[in-house]
């Protein structure tokens, strides 16, 4: 009899593992890992911020908790690290969600206002790039109807160091476009957008759902770029019934959230 496959969570920047918290409630049916990315939650930085530093340093921790074959989902910047992964090594994916999230690298005007945060982070730290991000973060409906939502995120921003969220910016601005990649997906895939995402919105998310063969695309409604946290419900279903068509064969393991060193 098959068994599930261990279930991975990247986190979006620049928020740590506990994005994840209501996601890894949600899911009873196996092991799931939310590694903290090089720099987040106290983790030690690297030398050189780029994705696929992030996407080696994330396949080190899977490989230290025994991890080889899994589902991966990732959301923004965790998007971004699996298009790493799967340059690096494909087949450690079974399952492939990717959530607010694009390929393409950023247009001039977006690369100068990365420039400009990355010089934010480092003078004026977390609290000023809370200030600066959350505006955009989240949906018109939730800054109206959720503010707790709101003041969630500023937290989880808050909590991080200016280090890790200048090596964030660096890797973000020299980022590989990874639009190629996807034609090499081979294995079941979800695309999940926030109708209100202005970052990345439902047109980058249909872009990819178009270049990957057999995905499929589920727009959450009045969910901004962090549509985890703003629609849980919404969310966990569709990860809830994705999960359920993965076949399963990397065997059953302790349900629960770990949060990988």
């Amino acid at each position: 009899m098959s068994e599930n496959l261990p279930l991975v969570f990247v986190h979006a920047f620049p928020m740590g593992a506990a994005m994840w918290q209501s996601q890894a409630d949600a899911v009873t049916d196996r092991r799931v890992l939310a590694p903290a990315l090089a720099g987040f939650d106290g983790r030690p930085r690297l030398d050189e911020p780029a994705m696929d530093g992030y996407a080696r340093d994330l396949l080190g921790a899977l490989d230290t908790a025994g991890i080889g074959r899994a589902v991966f989902c990732g959301l923004s910047l965790g998007g971004y690290v699996l298009f790493g992964v799967l340059r690096l090594a494909p087949e450690r994916l079974a399952g492939l969600i990717l959530a607010d999230t694009r390929t393409s690298v950023d247009t001039p005007e977006r690369l100068a206002a990365r420039r400009r945060s990355l010089a934010t982070a480092q003078q004026q730290g977390p609290a000023a790039i809370a200030e600066e991000m959350i505006p955009g973060l989240v949906g018109p409906t939730t800054h109206a109807t959720r503010p707790h939502v709101a003041a969630a995120i500023r937290r989880l921003i808050e909590s991080q160091t200016a280090g890790a969220i200048a090596d964030g910016l660096q890797a973000m601005i020299t980022r590989p476009d990874s639009a190629s990649v996807l034609a090499r997906v081979r294995v079941p895939t979800l695309v999940l957008v926030g109708s209100e995402d202005t970052i990345t919105p439902v047109s980058d998310a249909e872009q990819m759902h178009r270049a990957i063969a057999g995905s499929k695309l589920v727009v959450i409604p009045a969910a901004g770029h962090m549509s985890n946290m703003e629609a849980p419900g919404d969310f966990n279903r569709a990860l809830l019934d994705f999960l359920d068509a993965v076949p399963g064969d990397a065997g059953r393991h302790r349900p629960g959230i770990q949060n990988v060193p």
